[in-house]
Order: C-alpha cells, then structure tokens, then sequence
C-alpha cells in the first residue's frame, strides 16, 4: 500500500511536470543523518560489517537519493565518542518515512545490539 501512495504521488507530480530535481531545487533535500558509537568490545571486523551492512540499505530500500559513510577523522575532539556517520537524502519526508519501517532497516537494526553503544539521528531539510 505505501509503495502505491509512492508510485501515485511520483505519477502526480509528473502529471503536473514537475520532477524530483525541481522538488529539491524547491524545497531542498531530507538530510537523514545518522551516528555511531561503539562498545569497546567491538572489533574492527564487526564495525566493518556494520558499514557494509548500513552502506547496503540504499540497493535495498527505495527512495534514498544518497548514501554516504565514513569515519570521524575531526581533529576537534568533540565527537563524544562517536565514530562514524552515514549520511541519507531523500527527496520527499514520505521517502524517509518509508525508509524508518523498511524491514531492511528493521533487520540492520536488529544486528547491531552485539556492537552498539549508542545512536543518534539528526534530519534536516537542506538548501544551497
């Protein structure tokens, strides 16, 4: 059903002509981002894994424009012990809706307990 309200809000705003780039130059782009700590007993192999992991979501999950990752590397030392980020945009705030119940995400995130320590997510609608 959230695929067919997707499908027709995409087929209404080409019916209008207007296109998912003339959305963003509009309205800006949905910024979901995200951060990662880990437990100290996490090894360098399952934060890898997690980044892979995370890094797939975008094959998986219909709607994220963009998908960027990588590890903190700020000589400022104000991370909190934050390691790594990931970095979504989306088109419209329905995307990134479809993407927070995505069973993708839902499983992704079943995975992580063994290695998290801590999460936290900020979205924001970004303009040039």
């Amino acid at each position: 059903m959230k695929y067919i309200v997707i499908v027709t809000g995409v087929l209404f705003l080409l019916t209008l002509g207007v296109t998912a780039a003339e959305v963003i130059a509009q309205r800006g782009r949905l910024v979901h981002s995200v951060f990662f700590k880990f437990k100290e007993t996490a090894t360098k192999e399952q934060i890898a894994t997690v980044e892979k992991d995370f890094r797939a979501l975008k094959a998986k999950i219909p709607g994220i424009i963009t998908l960027e990752s990588g590890m903190n590397v700020s000589p400022e030392k104000h991370d909190k012990g934050f390691t790594d980020a990931f970095i979504l945009t989306f088109a419209t705030d329905k995307d990134r809706d479809v993407y927070l119940v995505h069973p993708a995400l839902k499983a992704f995130g079943d995975s992580l307990g063994a290695v998290l320590a801590d999460a936290f997510v900020i979205d924001f609608w970004a303009k040039e």
